[in-house]
């Protein structure tokens, strides 16, 4: 999955804010024949963002985009009852980088929590450790309160069985 925040970083490629819009998006990695020449960081353009997969764009506070995936930002928008997309990216937004506390057995499946300032994901019976390469570790899902890194909107439409076209959740899972 690619992602959008604005242009994050300056004319050397060093990242210099965690974003610039409020419209924080996640898109398919080919639409439409389309490329982007100078890869992720190509000067006076947005920073090309790269994710796992829809579980971990939803934790880091991303939906849909509205032109590659159409129907998923249509079915996010209803699902979370905002009328336009500036009304849910401002809701986003207000959720966004902060932890609240839910206990874990009313989280729903591609929640992410954090153990011990580590990412995990919540599946089934199972908390899946994340890192940029994938899932790499499995440990059970225990009771308890913890720290839920999705914010409270995506966490809704998580429980609704909500899935779009992206797999909401990588292949790449522990034995």
């Amino acid at each position: 999955m690619y992602g959008n925040r604005g242009r994050l970083h300056d004319e050397h490629g060093v990242i210099r804010r965690q974003w610039q819009v409020k419209r924080w998006i996640s898109c398919r990695l080919e639409f439409r024949g389309r490329y982007r020449p100078g890869g992720p960081m190509t000067p006076n353009r947005y920073t090309g963002l790269f994710f796992l997969d829809d579980a971990t764009a939803l934790a880091a506070g991303h939906r849909p985009c509205a032109e590659c995936r159409n129907a998923d930002y249509r079915s996010f928008l209803a699902l979370t009852s905002a009328a336009r997309a500036d009304e849910l990216d401002e809701r986003l937004h207000s959720e966004r980088g902060r932890l609240h506390e839910a206990e874990l057995d009313d989280l729903p499946d591609g929640a992410f929590v954090a153990l011990d300032r580590e990412p995990w994901l919540v599946l089934g019976s199972e908390l899946l450790r994340w890192t940029p390469g994938g899932y790499s570790e499995r440990r059970p899902r225990f009771s308890g309160r913890a720290g839920v890194v999705t914010p409270p909107t995506s966490l809704h439409l998580l429980a609704s069985g909500w899935s779009g076209c992206l797999p909401i959740i990588h292949a790449s899972r522990p034995a």
